[in-house]
């Protein structure tokens, strides 16, 4: 396989998986705190012991703004430390007593987070648009 479709594949598979991560954790998980955040502000589980409303803030930060960030590869590695952060809280710290199947899900959501943090965006990202329009400035 040439060099070019090995890229391109690449690209593509970064591409799927940034929009797919970002979107499964914004749309199942970020998207009913949000809009309901008032509701669960009160109740929320604070495993920091930073306060119920400000542990919701952080996890809709990082899974409403941040997963919206992955999607458009768009500061991506700085937008996955947030994102790894709260999957490693879920898992190690929120679910540390429970069962294997309570840390589960967060583990799941990290590794496609390791992977783009080694990985990077791709050639489909913003980044990379950014990237080009900072490589052709001049000075």
């Amino acid at each position: 396989m040439n060099d070019l479709k090995r890229s391109s594949g690449l690209s593509w598979g970064l591409l799927i998986l940034r929009v797919g991560a970002g979107a499964l954790l914004l749309y199942g998980h970020g998207w009913g705190k949000l809009v309901n955040f008032s509701q669960y502000a009160a109740t929320f589980p604070d495993p920091l012991g930073v306060g119920s409303p400000t542990s919701l803030g952080l996890v809709v930060f990082a899974e409403v703004f941040c997963s919206i960030g992955i999607m458009l590869g768009l500061f991506t590695r700085f937008t996955l430390v947030p994102l790894l952060v709260f999957t490693g809280v879920a898992a190690f710290v929120h679910h540390a007593a429970d069962p294997w199947p309570k840390k589960e899900l967060a583990l799941l959501y990290a590794v496609p987070f390791v992977t783009l943090m080694i990985a990077g965006p791709g050639r489909f990202s913003l980044d990379a648009v950014l990237a080009r329009f900072r490589k052709r400035r001049p000075g």
